[in-house]
């Protein structure tokens, strides 16, 4: 009998990828690292959507109680892209990943305990369950988020 939770995540994770690949297709690279404000009050969409995919993969391994994949979170922050057949193929590419990592979820408890290490050295704790919803609200907090800046982008250009 298939799980609701994970098939609501797997449609979720789903979503939210197809929101960042909508937010990146066919842009110019001025209009995925343009900033609508200030640097410290804003991101682009390159930093977006490459820090929400990244993200996603680590929170659903988490929750998986899989180890944590390799990232470079400063690195996300950092992303500037030159158009955007990178990031789709980054998005692609990290989309996968995350539908592997939830494949394995079958059959999962959702209420066993998980812990991370933060980049900071403090360690997350919270159920598999909270760390699948906290993927999927970063996701789409993200994901939304780009939306917005491209819809602001091109307002403005």
């Amino acid at each position: 009998m298939p799980d609701p939770t994970l098939e609501v995540a797997r449609w979720a994770a789903g979503q939210g990828f197809d929101t960042l690949r909508r937010a990146v297709d066919d842009l110019p690279a001025e209009a995925l690292n343009w900033l609508p404000a200030s640097p410290e009050d804003t991101n682009s969409i390159a930093v977006l959507a490459t820090h929400a995919a990244c993200a996603t993969r680590v929170l659903l391994s988490m929750a998986a109680g899989l180890p944590a994949p390799a990232r470079d979170r400063a690195g996300e922050f950092a992303a500037v892209a030159d158009g955007p057949e990178p990031l789709l193929a980054l998005i692609d590419t990290l989309e996968a990943e995350c539908r592997g990592i939830l494949d394995g979820c079958a059959g999962m408890d959702w209420g066993v305990m998980r812990s991370r290490r933060r980049d900071d050295g403090s360690v997350a704790e919270m159920s598999a369950l909270q760390a699948l919803l906290l993927a999927l609200i970063h996701l789409h907090g993200h994901a939304d988020e780009a939306m917005l800046t491209r819809h602001l982008w091109r307002a403005q250009h």
